[in-house]
Order: structure tokens, then sequence, then C-alpha cells
């Protein structure tokens, strides 16, 4: 799917935004994403974004190579904080307690969406090497 079709409209919603920078293999935090927005959204904001004022703003993020996803390595040492006993994984409650409760906490929606992805069902946990493996972008 084009997130701009060149056939329909030329603007989407602005809570799609995140969702497109994403899938151009940028990982901006929650406030980087929110002052991208702020660059690209009209004086006088209309809930959408153009692609004439995104186009221009986001092939810039994309060359100067902003927004890169966090290494493979960095990422397990984080988990690893996380799981002191070196258990390998972490309880969803666990997982919920420092998403929500720390650094910058997670919204209800951006922990509903990574509870999906990242929890087994079976074992009620994130086994956190499996969750980075398929989190992880290959850049080569």
């Amino acid at each position: 799917m084009m997130p701009y079709s060149l056939k329909g409209s030329r603007s989407r919603p602005q809570r799609e935004i995140g969702t497109i920078i994403r899938s151009l293999g940028c990982c901006p935090s929650e406030g980087e994403l929110h002052d991208l927005i702020a660059e690209v959204e009209e004086e006088e904001p209309t809930g959408y974004i153009r692609y004439e004022k995104f186009l221009p703003v986001m092939t810039e993020v994309l060359l100067e190579r902003r927004y890169r996803p966090i290494p493979e390595d960095i990422l397990l040492r984080a988990f690893e904080v996380l799981d002191p006993a070196k258990r390998g994984f972490l309880s969803k409650e666990e997982l919920i307690k420092y998403m929500t409760e720390e650094g910058e906490p997670f919204s209800q929606e951006e922990m509903e969406e990574m509870l999906s992805a990242a929890i087994d069902p079976e074992s009620n946990t994130i086994h956190y090497k499996d969750y980075i493996a398929m989190m992880v972008i290959d850049e080569n």
C-alpha cells in the first residue's frame, strides 16, 4: 500500500503519520514524532498532513538518516537490565510496569500494540531475544 496514493487524496490523517514514517524504516520517539508533525502541519491545523509539505521534510529525514533504529545489541542490554535474574524473559506485568512507569511512558494504544506482538500467549511472558530478532531492521 502506498501511504500517499497518486490516484487518491494527497493528504493523510495526522494520526497515520507515525505509521508512515516507521514504514520507511525510521524510529522516532514520540517526542520526535510530535516535533516532525508540528513541522509539516498547516498553520491552522486540520488534522491532515498534505503530501506537498510531508515529502520535502521526509526526504531530508531519510537523506540525513535521522531516527535510525536502535542496534540489536543495545536492545538486548536494555532488556537484560530489566531482567537481573537473567531468565531470558519478562512477565507481562513486569513489561507493562516498565513501559508505562519508566522513561518515556507508552500510551495505552502503544502498550496494547507491543503486547500483541511481544507476549507469548501460552506463558504470558515476553522472551526478549525472540522479540528483538523480530523487531530489528536489517539495514543492509
